[in-house]
């Protein structure tokens, strides 16, 4: 049982979506889990106590005091307990009190108190979740340093399709599962990780980039950070955020301000993983306003831009552990050795563009891991990007081991 021992509390709010938490339960327990329940009375109305109660093998807790037996169900204490509290399913109202340090009830009362790791799966219509103001709370619970499970895109309440359908229990619990583990051989070390493309400005309105969505780079530093490691994401404009709150983020646009990003973190880093489609050419002169249309051809001016992992290469002390990412469309292999060995890398990991599902805005990757020295190529099977991240940080774990 892999949760065996850890102790949770699971907050329950008053979203549809609530009738998933007795499975929740259910598989928590399984694992070893031991859970109380704490949830708001909106939640009543989409499951019941009784249900949650008999599923954990312990009274659930609403309000602060149960007359009936004159107890006092005391939130400091609930929040000292527990290993990790989890708030599945939490609606729009309750993620909005959690922003703005609302205490008028007695999970967030909890949440307050919580000592522990916090974990947040967001559940509500498409529309409330894109509002301006759903989005600004989740940024700022992020900035809390919780986790954000979610939402994921489907089938919701009200009959629409998009974004807003709270995670699945099963995937909840393996996240949970991750981030407790004991396995921390990453702890005490600092990790940098780039991710997403860049945009090189042709004139206030138009640039040049890549179909880069930053969700490789996404996966490895919330990977590196469950394994115990301190992790900066310098990140490019992405479609997708870390979900990790104890990851410091560092947005930019072009190469240059990924470069100087990186280039100011890498001297304290035991390890950098530059999974950034960085682009390799920047206009020469970006023009101050928008260009016209005349007519005629236009013709841009297109200088190098620096390179960020040839930089950090020709830096690399001997303590540090460099890794690229190669995107290759012809002589795959041959290419990804050459830029192994030009750059200083320690390992390279290879996608080509001809394997179907890999590459750039899928949520999938085909890879091979090429190390340094004797080159020992390790090609993997098609998976998701998080299951591919889980490959390259064990890669990198069995590579540091060796050395």
């Amino acid at each position: 049982m892999r949760l065996s021992g850890k102790k949770i509390l699971l907050g329950v709010t008053g979203s549809i979506a609530a009738y998933k938490s007795a499975e929740l339960t259910r598989l928590l327990i399984k694992e070893g889990a031991e859970i109380q329940v704490v949830m708001t009375k909106s939640a009543h109305d989409f499951v019941t106590p009784l249900t949650l109660g008999t599923l954990s093998k312990k009274p659930v807790f609403t309000e602060f005091s149960t007359p009936a037996s004159g107890t006092w169900n005391n939130h400091v204490e609930l929040g000292l307990w527990a290993d990790a509290m989890l708030i599945a399913p939490a609606s729009a109202n309750t993620i909005a009190k959690i922003a703005a340090g609302y205490c008028d009830n007695l999970l967030l009362a909890t949440y307050l108190s919580a000592k522990c790791r916090v974990f947040i799966a967001p559940a509500m219509d498409l529309d409330m979740f894109a509002h301006p103001t759903t989005t600004q709370n989740i940024t700022r619970i992020l900035s809390f340093g919780n986790c954000i499970l979610g939402p994921e895109s489907g089938e919701l309440a009200s009959g629409l399709k998009g974004a807003g359908r709270m995670v699945e229990p099963e995937s909840i619990v393996e996240y949970l599962i991750k981030a407790l583990s004991p396995d921390k051989e990453l702890q005490g070390k600092k990790v940098l990780v780039s991710a997403g493309p860049t945009r090189e400005a042709i004139d206030p309105v138009r640039f040049i980039s890549n179909h880069s969505s930053g969700k490789m780079g996404v996966a490895l530093a919330e990977e590196m950070q469950w394994r115990g490691a301190e992790v900066t994401l310098v990140m490019g404009p992405s479609v997708k955020a870390p979900s990790n709150g104890a990851i410091k983020l560092i947005p930019v646009v072009s190469a240059a301000d990924m470069h100087a990003a990186c280039m100011k973190i890498y001297a304290d880093s035991d390890i950098a993983i530059m999974a950034a489609a960085v682009a390799d050419f920047t206009p020469g002169n970006p023009a101050d306003s928008k260009m016209k249309k005349t007519g005629n051809n236009l013709q841009i001016d297109l200088i190098p831009t620096t390179d960020i992992l040839a930089s950090m290469g020709n830096l690399k002390k001997d303590s540090q552990f460099l890794v690229g990412f190669a995107l290759e469309t012809d002589n795959e292999l041959q290419n990804a050795v050459s830029k192994l060995e030009r750059k200083n890398l320690d390992m390279i990991v290879l996608n080509s563009m001809k394997d179907s599902g890999a590459g750039f805005n899928s949520d999938t990757n085909k890879i091979t891991i090429i190390e340094k020295n004797n080159q020992t190529t390790t090609p993997y099977d098609l998976k998701s990007k998080q299951e591919v991240a889980t490959d390259i940080v064990d890669h990198l774990i069995s590579c540091l081991r060796k050395s």
